[in-house]
Formats: C-alpha cells, structure tokens, sequence
C-alpha cells in the first residue's frame, strides 16, 4: 500500500495553483475540469515520484466551516518536510510568505507554521538526519 495522493482544502483554486506553483515552488500535474472545479495537483521537484497533492475545493459549507475552524485555532491542514528549515524558510519569507514564527526546535524536530493564503496554516518539519 502507498500514499500517492493527499489533500489540502482551498478557498480559490486558481489562487491556490499561483501561490503553490509560483511561490512554493510546487509543479502542476494535473489540471482537468471536475463539475464546477477542477481536478487539481501538485507535485514536489523534490519530493517522492508519483506523489500528488490535490487542491480540493471547500465548496460545502462543511468544508468550509472545518477550514476555518482548523485556521482559527493555529491547527495546521498538513505538513511538508524540509532538510534545511532555515533556508527554506528564508526562501520562502523572500517570496513574501507570512509565518506564525521563524522556525523552533520542537522535540526532535524543527518547526515553523506559513498561512498558505488559501484559508490553511501548513506546517513545514525538519527532522534529523536519518529520521
């Protein structure tokens, strides 16, 4: 069994696909219609081969609603990983990304949370070497 598709809720497709693509640095995959939205991935230069991020529309006012609870409360929608946080996190506050916090040791791990400006705080994790 594999992980090859996860997913982040967004509150503007097109708005998602320019801030993941042009300032994260993701790459498109897939964009086909799907009913009113469209079938949207993501994927990582870096990351594992075949692995895709879809960015689900929240078009149900549940959806909705569980974003924005999540959001209010600082409870990040998913996390990316990183082997060099701080670098990763200069990069990104270059690209004019807000973050809660620059990046803090948080047991074993280095951590720091970024407002996707989609509706979703996403955490980015270092782990050590070998983890």
């Amino acid at each position: 069994m594999q992980i090859r598709l996860t997913s982040v809720l967004v509150d503007d497709q097109a708005h998602a696909l320019d801030f993941y693509t042009r300032v994260l640095g993701f790459q498109l995959d897939k964009d086909m219609p799907a009913g009113g939205a469209r079938w949207l991935t993501v994927t990582s230069p870096e990351g594992a081969a075949g692995v895709e991020l879809l960015l689900e529309p929240n078009g149900m006012d549940f959806a909705r609603e569980f974003q924005r609870q999540l959001y209010e409360r600082g409870i990040p929608a998913t996390a990316f990983f990183s082997a060099d946080i701080q670098a990763e996190y200069e990069r990104l506050v270059e690209r004019g990304v807000r973050f809660k916090a620059p990046p803090a040791e948080m047991g074993p791990a280095i951590v720091a949370q970024f407002d996707d400006t989609c509706g979703n705080w996403i955490q980015l994790v270092q782990v050590p070497a070998g983890d």
